[in-house]
This record gives C-alpha cells, sequence and structure tokens, in this order.
C-alpha cells in the first residue's frame, strides 16, 4: 500500500483512539496499578508488561526514521534525540526504578498499548524524514521550533521531578499508597501527567506534523481523565488531602 495513504489512515486511528478514549476513561479507569481488577486478561509482571509496551516506541521509530530519505539532517537528527531521550527514560529507566513489586498489568491493556506505540511512533517518524523535506536548516531559527523544543524540555523536566517524588514516598519492598508533597505536587495532583501533556504539545509545535498533532490531542485525551481519576481516588483515601490542589491544571481542573 502506498506510505501515504498508511500515514492517512494512521492518523485517522490516533483520533479515532482519542476521541473513544476521552469520553471511555472519564467512566472507565483504566485497569492498571492500584485500578487494576478482574476481566481484562491474565496479569503480567509489571515491569516485563512496562517495557513490552513502551519499547515499540524506541524501536519502530528508530526503524522508520532511519529508512527515510531525510533521516542524516540536522534538525531531524535533533527530533530523533528528543523522542529517544523520552522513550529511553519511560521504557527503560522508569520501570527499573519504579516500586512495582507485587503489581501486575493487565493482558489487555498491554496489547493495547503495545499497538498503539507502534502506530504512533511509526506515524512520528515518518513525518519527520520521509516525503518533502519539512525541517531544513532555517528551521532551527523558527518560531515554532524555538517555543517548541523548550516546551518540550520543560515537560520532560516536570515529568522527572513527579516520578522521583513519587518513587521518594516508599523504600524498597513497602507498600501502600502516600500523599506526595513537594515541586508541582503544590498545585496539582499529576504533575506526571502534566508533564507529559506540556512534552508532546511542544513537540507538535516543534515538529508542525499531523503526526505530532494527533499524538498531542490523543495524550490530553488520555491523561486528562487519568488525573481526573488519579484526584478523586486520592480525596478519598486522605481526608487530609490538600484542597487547594487540582487534578492537571493549577487553579483550574
Amino acid at each position: 500500500m502506498d506510505p501515504d495513504r498508511l500515514y492517512f489512515y494512521g492518523l485517522v486511528f490516533l483520533l479515532v483512539s482519542a476521541a473513544v478514549a476521552l469520553p471511555t476513561l472519564l467512566f472507565v479507569t483504566a485497569p492498571y496499578g492500584r485500578y487494576r481488577r478482574e476481566g481484562w486478561g491474565p496479569l503480567l509482571p509489571s515491569r516485563f508488561a512496562w517495557v513490552a509496551m513502551e519499547l515499540p516506541a524506541i524501536v519502530v521509530f528508530a526503524v522508520v526514521f532511519f529508512r527515510g530519505e531525510h533521516a542524516a539532517q540536522q534538525v531531524p537528527l535533533i527530533f530523533f534525540g528528543l523522542w529517544q531521550i523520552h522513550y529511553l527514560n519511560r521504557a527503560i529507566v522508569y520501570p527499573l526504578r519504579a516500586h512495582m513489586e507485587g503489581r501486575g498489568s493487565a493482558l489487555t491493556a498491554v496489547l493495547l498499548a503495545f499497538v498503539f506505540n507502534c502506530v504512533n511512533a511509526s506515524l512520528n517518524a515518518f513525518a519527520i524524514t520521509h516525503g518533502w523535506l519539512r525541517h531544513d536548516a532555517a528551521w532551527l531559527t523558527d518560531p515554532r521550533f524555538l517555543v517548541g523544543v523548550p516546551l518540550f524540555a520543560a515537560g520532560f523536566a516536570l515529568n522527572l521531578d513527579a516520578d522521583a517524588r513519587l518513587r521518594a514516598l516508599r523504600a524498597p519492598g513497602e507498600r501502600g499508597y502516600k500523599i506526595p508533597y513537594g515541586g508541582a505536587f503544590r498545585w496539582v495532583s499529576c504533575p506526571n501527567y502534566l508533564g507529559e501533556i506540556v512534552e508532546w504539545c511542544g513537540w507538535a509545535l516543534a515538529t508542525w506534523t499531523y503526526a505530532g498533532a494527533a499524538f498531542a490531542i490523543f495524550t490530553v485525551a488520555n491523561l486528562l481523565p487519568r488525573a481526573v481519576s488519579h484526584h478523586r481516588w486520592y480525596r478519598e483515601q486522605f481526608p487530609d488531602y490538600p484542597k487547594e490542589r487540582r487534578a492537571i491544571v493549577p487553579g483550574i481542573l
């Protein structure tokens, strides 16, 4: 099939996934972590499941990227580095450092994430390195690049900080949940999700591709209802939970 047609179908897949995810996750909490439950298939060891569903974002992106005619260009290589830094942390560093003892991930959820990451990585790599050259050297001084890349970096830093604060709440082998404090937790319950949203909105702006925009839209549709669920859970579990915190947008939501 024509690659451009496949690209179009992939974009439709991402946008339909976003349209389905937003209303669904507002009423049905995704079965992972503290929300895991019966009916979503057998449970896989959490670390294995996490790596399995995130690793395609590294491998598939690299394969599609370096098959493109613009893979050796400076700006595409910068985008390659940004993408890989995020997903090397997400797929390898994070699961190795996180406290996942005794948890399990439902097979259905892992398979859905695996498929999504394959499609999404393919689309974003294709948009950067295939077809006409969108990102030549002049793109380095384009306002979209100059604003988008710092946004990506800020979101990544926020994500790392939130993960570190959550990780520090428990000693290795310790079970149970606690209220996180400090950093952006002063304002929202899910700064890790906020960081991801900022990252991929920055990516969409910096790359200025349909694939980047579709990924940013999906990220919001996927993480916003999850943040609302987390926030509600915290308030139900901890009577002393800070009342001034919002779910994901400081002072608003």
